[in-house]
């Protein structure tokens, strides 16, 4: 987990992975540890209706990736903030300091998105991106390599030690020289 930023006092940390690999959960729960801004990125698409429309087919907001760059840009200059979606490539790689890839075991991913109520072309859809590891790639496509750190997520002891591990980074980061 690399440190970087321009003239940040605190980092930016960009929590992504599969729906329903407890991105909000930890995202809130870290939030709460360290009194950084919790950003979600689906709720601010709905508020600020930053987005095309709605698909059907995907049952979700059609996503305008320059409306939400151009929404966080000052706001992700100021750094503190921890940004929680499952995509991560059109993000500026400028704005993190870690980006968090959650992974969940595919059975535990499955009965998730299942209580969700998922239609089983967006749960196969979801269980097969994260069998293939798709968003990490994404991430590692995106990202510095020593920014890119995958993350274990499959019950509440994994959340609790993700925060912890998370915190310290936190607590020891500093802006380079």
């Amino acid at each position: 987990m690399a440190q970087e930023s321009g003239k940040r006092k605190k980092p930016n940390i960009l929590v992504t992975g599969t729906p329903g690999t407890g991105k909000t959960t930890m995202s809130t729960a870290l939030a709460e540890a360290t009194q950084l801004n919790h950003i979600n990125i689906g709720d601010l698409v709905k508020e600020k209706k930053l987005h095309d429309g709605w698909d059907d087919e995907l049952d979700s907001y059609i996503l305008n990736e320059d409306l939400v760059c151009d929404e966080l840009e000052d706001i992700m200059e100021e750094g503190g903030n921890i940004v929680d979606y499952h995509g991560c490539d059109f993000f500026p790689e400028r704005w993190f300091d870690c980006v968090v890839v959650l992974q969940t075991d595919n059975s535990v991913l499955y009965d998730r998105l299942s209580k969700r109520g998922y239609k089983d072309s967006k749960l196969s859809n979801n269980v097969e991106c994260e069998i293939f590891q798709i968003l990490l790639e994404e991430a590692k496509e995106s990202y510095a390599e020593d920014k890119v750190v995958a993350l274990k997520s499959d019950n509440i002891e994994d959340i609790s030690r993700n925060v912890a591990t998370l915190t310290d980074w936190i607590r020891n980061w500093s802006i380079p020289v």
